[in-house]
């Protein structure tokens, strides 16, 4: 379990210093095109958005995804299955702490971790996924985000979501200010901009393909912890077909989850975000497609193990590469 932590952890610090430089260059490229002069204080100004949006997100970032998805702490005599399921995950993993239990008053089965370590982390399900599910189920769905916590997976999101909204609001700026200023100028005929030509034009092109950029270095990496997380909650629970069926009834529900938003769709266990009244099914923007984590899931048979669900994801995605490191797959 520790090398698939620090596996991540090398992964998260290259893919977080890749979408760095695309910040950087970012805001160095839109500085020059302001100003010849200006490349130092565009990178100045990208980098202080971003550490002040880092704050936010260190200092409060979990109580805003409880507020945005309007979950509710509950205790034991509130829920006391979800709380004894939680529990028994939480020991399974050898968690310091137990988690703090939120539920989210939504008929769309779903469910998120959040907590930017495992000592003062919440697991969140809706009251959809609590009626739809059976223990078995329910434990299943529980493992996967205790996982997430345990797998350090929450930080690495919340940093590189924060990088993708960076990106994002620099080139909405920059792209608004063009356009405002291009209005300005046909409409005053009057002038000019200080910036190079040239820099101005690759400035445009930047600020445009950034974004698509950043988030396909995100994609990346993210399904692979989705996957990753399924193959913990296997051995966690030791019942892969507990995890399988429960993704089952989430991928067939047509519920819409109402406090779905972008920033948070990648917490969730299944993609939030689909068209008004369809299923689910095998949205894949920011998870892995459904019925191939399913069917991964259940080619492990009796086995849970990680190197089981090494074997059955190579059997099922013909790929070869691998989910699991080597020195981690004689864990049981």
């Amino acid at each position: 379990m520790w090398e698939i932590i620090r596996k991540n952890q090398r992964k998260s610090m290259l893919l977080l210093m890749l979408m760095g430089v695309v910040l950087v260059l970012l805001g160095y490229i839109i500085g020059m095109a302001i100003d010849p002069d200006g490349g130092i204080a565009g990178i100045v100004i990208a980098l202080l958005l971003y550490f002040i949006l880092v704050i936010v997100a260190f200092s409060s970032g979990r109580s805003i995804m409880l507020r945005m998805s309007n979950a509710r702490e509950v205790g034991p005599d509130d829920y006391p299955q979800l709380y004894n399921v939680v529990e028994e995950m939480r020991l399974a993993a050898g968690m310091p702490s137990m988690p703090k239990v939120y539920v989210i008053d939504d008929p769309a089965p779903n469910a998120f971790a959040a907590g930017m370590n495992p000592e003062k982390s919440v697991v969140a399900v809706t009251t959809g996924l609590l009626q739809m599910m059976n223990r078995d189920e329910l434990q299943g769905v529980v493992a996967h985000e205790v996982s997430h916590i345990l797998n350090r997976d929450i930080r690495y999101m919340t940093l590189a979501t924060i990088m993708v909204g960076t990106v994002a609001i620099l080139s909405h700026m920059f792209l608004r200010s063009m356009l405002f200023s291009s209005m300005h100028r046909g409409g005053s005929r009057q002038g000019k901009s200080k910036g190079n030509p040239v820099m101005l034009i690759l400035a445009l092109l930047f600020a445009i393909l950034a974004p698509i950029a950043i988030r396909l270095l995100y994609f990346s990496v993210s399904r692979k912890r989705e996957y990753l997380a399924d193959a913990s909650a296997a051995r966690l629970t030791r019942y892969p077909e507990g995890l399988a069926s429960a993704l089952e009834k989430i991928s067939g529900s047509t519920q819409d989850l109402k406090v779905a938003d972008k920033s948070m769709a990648p917490m969730y266990i299944a993609n939030p975000l689909k068209q008004k009244g369809r299923r689910i099914q095998n949205l894949s923007s920011t998870h892995p497609p459904l019925d191939e984590r399913i069917r991964i899931l259940r080619s492990m048979g009796q086995t849970h193990s990680y190197a089981g669900y090494q074997q059955a994801y190579h059997s099922v995605t013909k790929s070869g590469k691998g989910i699991i490191p080597s020195s981690a797959m004689k864990v049981q």
